[in-house]
């Protein structure tokens, strides 16, 4: 494995914001500076002139005055071991067209040196502050990089004994596994796997979670509606799919795919024609698809990554819409509870505190609306327009607000007529899977925000987050 310091990782700026923040988790901390180290793992050792190519391709970034000191303990924060991460794969493909064979994998780390008194729990700590632990993992030492290139089996399957526990052993899976399954969820797959005669192992249990939880199914809006003891005609669903009914003028579809389409211009678009290969101009109708959708419980406990994949999501069904569409723009939007902004109180806003897992509307709006611009601009959609506000208010006794923000994830695309329509697939035919690898993160994310706030563990909230990999969805995108 080569080591290769790269250019100092944080601004001027960002360090100071980031020493006033280890300050506050630890006093004793007197100074922190980083810089980017990079790790190659390779076949065969690399001539001069190919050393000098990767040196060359590894300096990078806004020059920032003054030398990086090494003085302090040393943090060096880097991907979680088993994963390969998005700079990786993109970093490794340009090395490899530039003609370094040689070169398995880059990948790149942050060296925080951080100088004080620093007692053990002190570093346990700032580790936690200068990293995410679904994501990355801490070292000490440079050359313990070495583990990131170890190849590691999966680990193995499980199932939950129902037949020898009954649907005690189901429950307990259900709350160490955060499933988020209802009672009646319980009853069915209890009787379900009797009848089978066999266990259901955890890969079985955690898609049932995900398919049948009020993030996918929606249920509750599908759920019968009984106001004053008089039964209501439609559900709160089919209240709102009404309006295309009723209406639904130059509606192409609507409630049927990933996203919406709509009418739209006949113009001139410029791709490359099939048969000649080469680039011109046709005139055709260009309609527009639209989506919205909501990423709340993530961007509660985690804003920059929750609205990040809100963003990506939203993304990800544009472009699965039909037969393959184009993403074009997006938007965020933002409903918080009272920002209590230190040295800025206003009269009205009081502390009624929170739960401990998820941050405060001040963090979500620090954090979120850069999480999932960020996520649009690496994917190479602009973000051009969002909404921001806040409300809190005395109600029948009770304080309403939005502790549990409401985070709009939205956007518009373009179809072609042809590819609106999704047809049926023959059994047997073959999928393609596009993608990257997902680990154990936020597979746990439509059952967690099934749950009632505070109801499961801390950490199951956390790792119900997703993590973004917009260079991932990006090369998915240009497969469509």
């Amino acid at each position: 494995m080569l080591i290769l310091r790269g250019a100092p990782a944080l601004s001027s700026f960002r360090t100071q914001k980031l020493l006033a923040n280890l300050q506050q988790r630890v006093p004793a901390v007197t100074g922190v500076s980083s810089e980017f180290v990079h790790f190659a793992n390779v076949a065969a050792p690399l001539s001069d002139d190919q050393q000098q190519v990767l040196q060359q391709l590894l300096t990078y970034g806004p020059k920032v005055e003054g030398l990086v000191s090494h003085e302090g303990e040393l943090f060096l924060v880097v991907p979680r071991l088993g994963t390969i991460s998005p700079w990786a794969s993109k970093a490794t493909d340009i090395a490899k067209n530039t003609g370094l064979e040689p070169v398995r994998r880059i990948e790149r780390g942050v060296a925080y040196y951080v100088t004080g008194t620093i007692s053990a729990a002190d570093r346990a700590a700032i580790t936690a502050l200068l990293h995410d632990r679904m994501v990355e993992t801490v070292f000490d030492r440079l050359e313990a990089a070495e583990q990131l290139f170890i190849s590691q089996a999966p680990a193995a399957q499980t199932s939950v004994d129902i037949l020898g526990g009954g649907r005690d052993a189901l429950v307990a899976a259900n709350k160490s596994l955060g499933l988020a399954l209802a009672d009646d969820e319980i009853d069915y797959l209890v009787d379900a796997f009797k009848t089978l005669g066999r266990n259901p192992i955890d890969v079985e249990l955690m898609m049932f979670a995900q398919a049948n939880s009020e993030h996918c199914r929606h249920k509750i809006f599908n759920a019968s509606w009984t106001i004053d003891g008089v039964e209501q005609e439609r559900s709160l669903f089919k209240m709102i799919k009404n309006t295309n009914e009723v209406g639904g003028e130059d509606v192409l579809s609507a409630y049927a795919d990933n996203a919406a389409v709509v009418v739209g211009h006949e113009a001139g678009r410029f791709y490359p024609n099939p048969d000649t290969k080469a680039y011109e101009y046709t005139q055709q109708p260009i309609h527009l698809l639209m989506k919205v959708e909501t990423h709340n419980h993530p961007t509660a406990i985690s804003p920059f990554s929750g609205a990040g994949t809100g963003a990506g999501g939203e993304i990800r069904d544009e472009g699965a819409v039909g037969r393959g569409s184009k993403p074009k723009v997006g938007l965020n939007g933002f409903t918080v509870s009272n920002l209590q902004i230190p040295d800025f109180i206003q009269p009205w806003e009081q502390n009624y505190g929170k739960p401990g897992r998820i941050v405060t509307a001040l963090d979500i709006m620090l954090d979120g609306p850069i999480g999932g611009a960020a996520f649009n601009n690496e994917f190479g959609r602009p973000n051009i327009c969002g909404y921001f506000r806040t409300f809190e208010e005395n109600f029948d006794g009770e304080r309403r607000g939005y502790h549990k923000p409401i985070m709009l994830a939205g956007g518009y695309g373009n179809i072609k007529a042809e590819h609106i329509e999704k047809p049926p697939f023959a059994a047997g035919s073959k999928l393609v899977v596009l993608g990257g690898p997902a680990m154990l993160i936020g597979l746990g994310g439509g059952a967690a925000s099934s749950m009632a706030s505070g109801s499961s563990s801390e950490d199951l909230d956390f790792a119900s987050v997703q993590r973004q990999n917009p260079e991932m969805e990006r090369r998915c995108q240009e497969v469509i």
